[in-house]
């Protein structure tokens, strides 16, 4: 197991990973540190009991803008007038909803921990984390947050208080990458609820090099708007 140095941000390359996509342990969730990760296709996911785990999983789920699919029950309500959607206005609210209870936290507990909380707030900050919120009769209703560097999105959480807000999230956000020349979307881990918008498995290698030529890309930074599409 590579453990970090907590003055160092080095990673050791991502073909060292575990069967699991475990590739190191430990050092901090500093700015500096995040963005190299997502920079090399690596992100942390861990518990409050756990030191600070680091993962690159093969293969990789990712959604490519233009191969979304979307469902004709979906198609209706985007047409509809329920749900308003915006970027960037209620990031902390969307991460703390994200944290919320989960099924698969029968305990009540949550991997977007304290700290986690912390560094995606101060990555929002510096203009690098996003949140799409959707609205509905004035109240969060769902959303979504994650990291943008140059034209790759790294898909972090989403969460839902009412039928089909989370996907309208997804849907709207997708629709605004394509509209700015975005080349992928890491959903990390495959499940049939990404796989129903067109996400599909890659091999690591392969995601490294797309990633690579998206990351050419400049960065769209700063406090994101909806545009017209």
């Amino acid at each position: 197991m590579f453990r970090l140095n907590r003055h160092d941000l080095h990673f050791p390359q991502v073909d060292r990973a575990s069967p699991e996509g475990l590739l190191a342990v430990g050092g901090d969730l500093s700015p500096e540190r995040l963005l190299a990760a997502y920079r090399q296709g690596i992100f942390p996911w861990y518990n409050d009991d756990q030191p600070i785990l680091w993962w690159s999983p093969d293969p990789r789920a990712v959604l490519f803008p233009n191969n979304l699919h979307i469902s004709r029950s979906l198609k209706r309500s985007l047409r509809s007038d329920l749900f308003t959607v915006t970027l960037d206005t209620r990031f902390r609210n969307v991460m703390e909803q994200c944290a919320g209870p989960r099924s698969q936290y029968p305990e009540g507990g949550t991997w977007i921990t304290g700290d986690m909380l912390a560094a995606y707030t101060r990555l929002h900050e510096l203009g690098y984390a996003h949140s799409v919120e959707i609205w509905q009769d004035g109240r969060l209703a769902g959303g979504l947050y994650g990291v943008a560097l140059g034209g790759a999105f790294f898909a972090e959480s989403m969460f839902t208080r009412v039928d089909d807000a989370s996907k309208v999230a997804l849907v709207r956000l997708v629709k605004q990458l394509q509209a700015w020349n975005f080349h992928l979307i890491d959903c990390q881990q495959f499940s049939p609820h990404v796989s129903r918008f067109g996400a599909e498995e890659i091999p690591r290698s392969d995601f490294i090099k797309h990633l690579t030529q998206a990351l050419t890309l400049p960065d769209r930074r700063g406090r994101w708007k909806v545009e017209t599409l």
